[in-house]
């Protein structure tokens, strides 16, 4: 789903929607500029993956991805790993939240950033159809 913002075409997704690649890539042909995750990875799988997989979501949809992410002990016994992160449409983390507290925290979304790297790297719009392969 996407909505338009002040901020620009947002998509919006949850928790384990980060593990579907080709998800993102739909968004980034829906040319979203920001794409939300709200998300509660537990502390192993966080530490594990967390970062790689934001950074490699935002690449490829040539996006800001924003994640507000759970972080603490919980009433069931759940830990959550934390670290909300804003990462740039090349990769780099522009905000970390960390994984002790909650918090608040700000980030800017430059829009001629965006801009420049999709005329930089034009993945989405080299996109080539994916061979089907006969497994008979």
């Amino acid at each position: 789903m996407t909505a338009e913002t002040p901020a620009g075409r947002l998509g919006l997704t949850v928790c384990y929607d980060i593990r579907f690649p080709a998800l993102f890539e739909e968004l980034g042909q829906k040319a979203c500029d920001v794409i939300a995750i709200p998300a509660a990875f537990t502390v192993p799988t966080g530490k594990a993956h967390w970062h790689l997989l934001q950074r490699t979501r935002a690449v490829e949809a040539s996006a800001y991805v924003v994640s507000a992410a759970q972080v603490g002990e919980h009433e069931d016994g759940r830990r959550t790993y934390g670290h909300s992160l804003v990462v740039d449409p090349w990769g780099e983390v522009v905000l970390d939240m960390g994984g002790e507290q909650a918090g608040l925290g700000f980030a800017e979304i430059d829009p001629r950033r965006i801009a420049d790297i999709r005329a930089q790297l034009p993945s989405l719009a080299n996109r080539r159809p994916i061979p089907r392969f006969d497994t008979q």
